[in-house]
């Protein structure tokens, strides 16, 4: 690549409305700035729904990436907490040979690893709670061990208990995935044992300890009076939360900025140790008993301002997202629901956006079940071809109808220092597309995004399926009125179809033909033939009464071997050339076919004006007489060739 050209730098996280995400993207961003490079962050929200189906249409979404469009990668696969996709994400960057950074994990010698020391703060903080709280038992609440942060935190606890000769007991610890959940189930895990309450949880990250304060208070407990927690991360809620957390402080956005340097420099041809080490640091606080060492006035008065934005911000959110539910309710028409998706996402503050979707997303009703009966999703993967029917660019609306999932932008921006996010869009395990939000924090920031997210994916899988709803229905309404043999209108068919242009024939006293049809020799084809012969030549000659019908006529199969015309507007001097017509089509026909047999019919037509008081099949009838008495003068209707 070109030194002058914009670098792209991709970015591969889960979860980014969570603290310990923004604040490392927040060091990512800072950099692209000043950079003058591109992000793509490529982010699922995997393992929060309690869903195995919606975590594959989640993490989908790594597989759009291609690499070959990237000059480097910053990795944050200690937020991914499938260890399959994980290994998945991590072999496909290997692959790729592009220059990676990746966060607080030193498993593979190929990429750089920008690291916080986990360790040494954990260590002191158990100290701390032994020493200066005189804690004797003491529980444990880790992330997953898989995760090397989580690992470390858990090990470092271990550590310590061995040290000071307390007993780290399997049955007080509970092993999570750093979600608040986990907080909330590893503290009832312990009331449940039976066994006394410890003195102390030490906690491995901030969200589960914050939830564990919560549970332990609803079961009356007192922090720390009964029992102290302690967290990891410093996050807001833990800083502002009452008792104020006893966390360990890391410098997060000074590790996504020096990750995304890193990158920089190393694309320029700069040579780097593998490992970078920030200092972490614990904080003491209000949960453990120690005071609040950022307890002062102007702390409360940065908070109260703080709140409210975030606050008067979810409220926005929220509005914006009932008024999209609502709305997107009424609506049952695909374009008009991705223009009003477009319309409440322009309102998120984005600077430009996009839906993509995946070729053929709607699975049209006849080609969307496979030979064994199961329908066909786009469930790994996205289709060779994209569309991008909604384009929002500082206010300008586009679309792109067509362009290669490999590309992931329907429109590439020109320069540098753009920030996006890719985020999946899928119903379950199904693909649909994905989205592409620009130059606005809403993805990392609101506290809704993923609610309006699923919201806008559940709209759209129920337009998919009113598509396959209406094509069923058209399905079935054929079967109602189509003869499935011949191909014209059954009787009820003719019923439906004439009767509104009998009425309008009579209203305004327009003449109407009607001709009755009734095949000669059917009997002696299928005796001799067979019923196949016999449902050939019934086919042909529909064809036949259908090539004869147009210019507005309507015909049907009527019964088993007897057919139906139906005109307006014609008068007495049409019969004879219309019968005329007819004869010579199907003398054409039996030389076209050559079969042993002929196929023949006797036809009886009239034309009338309508009384107000006639009944439809009265005049039915008399074509049918009329039909009769031809047939009868016939010498034979078996007609062989000789």
């Amino acid at each position: 690549m070109s030194d002058n050209k914009i670098k792209e730098i991709v970015v591969i996280v889960a979860g980014i409305d969570e603290e310990y995400q923004n604040e490392v993207l927040e060091g990512i961003i800072d950099c692209a700035k000043v950079s003058n490079i591109n992000i793509s962050c490529f982010s699922a929200f995997g393992g929060v729904m309690t869903s195995s189906l919606f975590d594959i249409g989640e993490y989908n979404i790594y597989e759009l990436i291609n690499y070959e469009k990237f000059d480097g990668a910053v990795l944050l696969t200690n937020t991914i907490s499938d260890p399959v996709e994980r290994e998945k994400i991590i072999a496909k960057v290997k692959a790729s040979g592009i220059p990676t950074t990746v966060l607080d994990c030193d498993d593979y010698p190929e990429f750089y690893n920008i690291s916080i020391d986990n360790s040494e703060a954990m260590r002191e903080i158990v100290r701390h709670v032994i020493c200066c709280h005189n804690a004797k038992t003491i529980n444990y609440i880790s992330g997953p061990l898989a995760n090397p942060e989580a690992a470390d935190r858990y090990k470092a606890y271990l550590d310590v208990m061995k040290e000071y000769g307390r007993e780290a007991d399997d049955s007080r610890v509970f092993f999570g995935e750093f979600r608040a959940i986990d907080g909330v189930h590893g503290v009832e895990a312990f009331i449940d044992s039976g066994m006394p309450m410890p003195d102390a949880i030490i906690c491995a990250n901030d969200v589960m300890a914050l939830a564990a304060v919560t549970t332990l208070e609803k079961y009356g407990y007192q922090i720390p009076g009964d029992v102290i927690v302690t967290g990891f991360d410093n996050t807001y809620n833990a800083r502002h939360y009452c008792p104020a957390l006893t966390t360990v402080s890391r410098p997060l956005r000074e590790a996504g900025f020096k990750a995304c340097e890193l990158i920089v420099k190393l694309i320029a041809g700069e040579k780097f140790d593998k490992e970078i080490v920030l200092k972490s640091a614990p904080l003491y606080s209000e949960s453990c008993g120690c005071s609040s060492a950022d307890d002062s006035a102007m702390d409360i008065k940065e908070y109260k301002k703080s709140a409210f934005r975030l606050i008067n911000q979810c409220r926005v959110d929220i509005s914006i997202l009932n008024r999209m539910t609502s709305k997107l309710a009424e609506i049952e028409n695909a374009d008009e629901n991705i223009a009003q998706i477009g319309k409440f996402i322009a309102q998120t503050g984005c600077r430009q956006y996009s839906i993509c979707l995946c070729s053929e997303w709607e699975g049209a009703f006849k080609d969307s079940w496979s030979h064994d009966g199961t329908e066909e999703y786009q469930i790994h993967g996205y289709t060779k071809k994209m569309s991008a029917p909604y384009i929002w660019d500082n206010g300008k609306v586009s679309s792109v109808s067509s362009f290669e999932s490999r590309d992931m932008y329907p429109k590439p921006f020109e320069t540098g220092g753009n920030i996006s996010y890719f985020l999946p869009l899928h119903f379950r395990e199904r693909c649909l597309g994905y989205y592409i939000l620009s130059n606005g924090d809403f993805p990392t920031k609101s506290l809704v995004c993923h609610s309006m997210l699923m919201n806008v994916s559940n709209s759209i899988e129920n337009i998919r399926k009113l598509i396959h709803l209406n094509s069923v229905i058209e399905e079935l309404d054929k079967l109602y009125v189509i003869d499935p043999l011949c191909g014209i209108y059954n009787r009820n068919g003719f019923i439906r179809n004439a009767d509104t242009l009998y009425r309008k024939c009579a209203d305004e006293g327009i003449p109407l033909l009607i001709s009755f049809i009734d095949m000669d020799g059917l009997k002696m084809i299928n005796d001799n033939y067979g019923h196949k012969e016999g449902d050939f030549a019934l086919q042909r000659l529909a064809s036949i009464i259908n090539e004869c019908s147009r210019g507005g006529k309507i015909c049907a199969r009527f019964g088993g071997d007897e057919f139906i015309i139906f005109g307006a507007g014609a008068s007495a001097d049409d019969i004879e050339p219309f019968e005329l017509s007819f004869r010579k089509h199907l003398e054409m026909l039996n030389k076209i076919i050559d079969k042993p047999y002929k196929i023949d019919a006797s036809i009886g037509t009239l034309v009338t004006k309508v009384e107000q008081d006639t009944k439809l099949f009265a005049l039915i009838s008399q074509a049918d007489q009329i039909m009769y008495e031809r047939k009868k003068r016939k010498k034979t209707s078996r007609y062989l060739r000789k």
